[in-house]
């Protein structure tokens, strides 16, 4: 449990260092996320945002479990 919560920080300091960066990556705005604008509502569902979080996350954890 020590060494998960130690590469959780690493990895929250690696993305609060790089951030400028990342922040220009055009995630959040893939296609499949769904914006319904009106004049007295926004929602924002990021679908595909979510997906592509989900493998990423999957394929590191399966990484870092072997």
């Amino acid at each position: 449990m020590q060494k998960t919560i130690i590469y959780f920080g690493l990895i929250v300091l690696a993305v609060g260092i790089f951030w400028p960066w990342l922040a220009k990556l055009p995630i959040g705005r893939l296609p499949g996320d769904i914006v319904i604008n009106r004049p007295d509502l926004k929602i924002f569902i990021p679908i595909t945002t979510m997906l592509l979080v989900s493998v990423v996350l999957s394929v590191i954890f399966w990484i870092f479990r072997k």
